[in-house]
């Protein structure tokens, strides 16, 4: 019967189905905000069909297959991640969490890079501006700050017993 031994692991597995999770969401989010929400909100009152077919006719486009690849990376991360985890004998929930907080404040400036393409295309073929129209952006750039924030705390603030451990 297990008492308990394996709770370090679990913690840990825990951790990285949460951070899988969250990253996942957020690369699909990404995608769809760059993809549909944004040129939807962009030019209200058309259909997606009718905001592509114009930008095709304008020579202008959205960088699917950049934001696509984008998205997929992000989810590929989120699924090594969590196997890596469950293969490794011996991890630690803080440096889980650590690594898919770390995760999470970079996919703000990765998802600004690959959106910018499509944001300039919606400005140039529509004659508006080319940041974000639709909130969705301003959350996922939110959840990004926030998981900074939160990376930031892990790193000051250490387990107890640290210093003892420090001292042997």
């Amino acid at each position: 019967m297990d008492h308990g031994g394996n709770l370090p692991k679990r913690r840990a597995v825990l951790a990285a189905g949460v951070g899988s999770a969250v990253l996942t969401a957020y690369s699909l989010a990404g995608a769809c905000q760059s993809l549909v929400w944004n040129p939807l909100a962009a030019v209200p009152g058309a259909t997606l069909g009718e905001i592509y077919a114009a930008m095709d006719a304008a020579g202008e486009t959205l960088g699917a297959p950049r934001v696509i690849a984008w998205s997929a990376v992000g989810v590929a991360l989120a699924v090594v991640g969590l196997i890596g985890t469950i293969l490794e004998r011996a991890p630690r929930a803080r440096h889980v969490v650590a690594g898919y907080l770390a995760l999470l404040v970079l996919a703000a400036p990765s998802h600004m890079f690959v959106a910018f393409t499509g944001g300039m295309g919606i400005a140039d073929a529509f004659a508006t501006s080319g940041g974000d129209h639709a909130p969705w952006g301003g959350m996922l750039y939110l959840a990004s700050g926030l998981a900074l924030l939160a990376l930031l705390a892990l790193a000051l603030l250490r387990p107890a017993g640290w210093r003892e451990k420090l001292r042997a």
